[in-house]
């Protein structure tokens, strides 16, 4: 079987399910060695995909979408345990649909906004966050420095995009 950017991908989203059930069943290492899998396929099927010229349009729409569902269920199990406020995963989700009609206006007129580094290291920053909370359950200190670290990369990052990306508004 070849290894393509696009099974990656979807493999990265099939791993969800499996992640929160180790999580909620308590088994925090077995849960955090499969965030981490998933976490790094997401560099492993960017690299295939430009190394191997396998960009495609799936990828495209699928890679983003797999991030999102990778860590916003992960927000949502932490909501559930008490580890991060309800209103720090909705400035999370209002930045993503924000981002993602930008997009879409952006497609109408043509264009193409892609990812760029302020989106990627809040990716980044927002996995490792949420593996810290995932192994340090308890501390009271990593859950909100990690929700602090989330939000601020999620507000930045967003009104980032806003700024750079403005004449979008002007047609």
């Amino acid at each position: 079987m070849k290894i393509t950017a696009n099974k990656i991908t979807v493999a990265r989203t099939a791993l969800v399910p499996v992640l929160l059930v180790f999580a909620y069943s308590d088994l925090r290492w077995i849960a955090l060695t499969v965030f981490i899998i998933a976490c790094l396929s997401d560099l492993v099927d960017g690299y295939i995909a430009r190394r191997y010229d396998q960009v495609s349009t799936f990828g495209k729409f699928m890679d983003p979408l797999a991030d999102k569902i990778l860590v916003l269920s992960m927000m949502c199990f932490f909501i559930e345990k008490g580890q991060i406020p309800g209103w720090a995963v909705a400035i999370v989700l209002v930045r993503e649909f924000g981002v993602s009609g930008l997009r879409l206006l952006a497609v109408g007129q043509g264009k193409v906004i892609a990812a760029d580094m302020s989106g990627k290291v809040k990716t980044v920053c927002t996995m490792v966050c949420l593996g810290a909370m995932l192994v340090f359950n308890h501390s009271a200190f990593i859950n909100a420095a990690g929700c602090a670290v989330i939000v601020l990369t999620t507000v930045y990052s967003g009104i980032h995009y806003f700024i750079a990306n403005k004449d979008v508004f002007k047609a």
